[in-house]
């Protein structure tokens, strides 16, 4: 075991005392482990520490300039946008994400959302708890009307290991599929289509697209304009790929049918989010858990001490 000091800093973003830590916990000798760590919280709680563990905590030259023991910033994300890589790779600090954990349980949710949508899920069980079927004279109601999603047309917006998840889905639904072209791409690859081109085909448009300069704020009302009344919008990406205030409006205005976002551009959103305004109809809201299945945070973990493992190895 490594004399290496090691550091979990917000611990309670992936692990509910629900997961199997003893992997990566027994790497280093000395941990110390925090639920959560405040911004001003940060170097105090780093000082000493070759190794630090996190997600969302921001590693910024400012942070990075005061602690001369870290060697390895093991992310419990895929993303690396909260670490200054520039900073990094001049003081010679390893930086590791994880990537492609949580492909099931994304996909699994992109289809709770469209399920719910598609067949009124919500508005139904609203109905029945508010005793209206009782009231009805007929065996079953027709208040709300579903489709099926056999034979609709899916459009995605990325083509990474998450979309290809939501195309097999997808495929044993019956569905067709249209990919679009990466944003700020020179050309259409074959097999792919322009964003704008695809906007009116699709039935649904579901979002796996990172979130970049190209993609900030990707769709919105010019896009909403191009789709049919009658579609739909999945969002697990990033909440500012969609404008989100021209999004609650286009919900308003029926400019497309209904929503399902698991992101949105403020996490935690304010009270006063517009996509959270009780007059938005058709719209299913959940609060960034796609990724957070218990098997899929099981792998982050397992993923994080094997880089942890890897790192190690290069030491000895």
């Amino acid at each position: 075991m490594q004399s290496y000091n090691g550091v979990i800093l917000d611990e309670a973003s992936f692990n509910r005392d629900d997961l199997d830590l003893r992997g990566l916990l027994c790497r280093l000798e000395h941990w110390q482990r925090y639920p959560d760590t405040e911004h001003s919280q940060r170097e105090q709680r780093l000082q000493g520490a070759a190794v630090a563990v996190a997600n969302r905590v921001v590693f910024d030259r400012g942070l990075l300039q005061q602690l001369d023991a870290l060697e390895l910033i093991l992310l419990t994300a895929t993303g690396t946008d909260k670490v200054d890589m520039d900073y990094c790779r001049e003081r010679d600090i390893t930086v590791m994400p994880v990537s492609d954990y949580c492909t099931a349980s994304v996909a699994q949710h992109v289809f709770s959302l469209l399920l719910a949508l598609t067949t009124r899920l919500i508005p139904y069980q609203q109905a029945t708890r508010a005793k209206r079927w009782l009231a009805g004279s007929a065996f079953s109601s027709l208040e709300y009307p579903i489709h099926e999603l056999q034979g609709q047309t899916l459009g995605l917006v990325g083509y990474g290991a998450l979309a290809r998840g939501v195309e097999q889905i997808a495929r044993a639904f019956g569905m067709r599929i249209l990919i679009a072209e990466r944003a700020g791409a020179s050309q259409v690859r074959p097999g792919r289509m322009d964003l704008y081109e695809l906007l009116p085909e699709v039935d649904v448009l579901s979002l796996h697209c990172p979130l970049t300069d190209e993609t900030r704020h990707l769709i919105g009302n010019r896009e909403f304009d191009l789709m049919k009344p009658s579609a739909m919008i999945i969002n697990t990406a990033r909440g500012a790929v969609i404008n989100n205030a021209e999004l609650a409006n286009a919900l308003r205005q029926g400019k497309i049918a209904a929503a399902g976002l698991d992101v949105l551009d403020n996490e935690p959103p304010p009270a006063e989010h517009p996509l959270l305004a009780p007059d938005v109809p058709n719209l299913i809201v959940t609060p960034h858990i796609a990724w957070a299945s218990v098997e899929a945070r099981q792998r982050v973990i397992d993923q994080v001490a094997d880089n942890l493992r890897q790192w190690l190895d290069r030491q000895a």
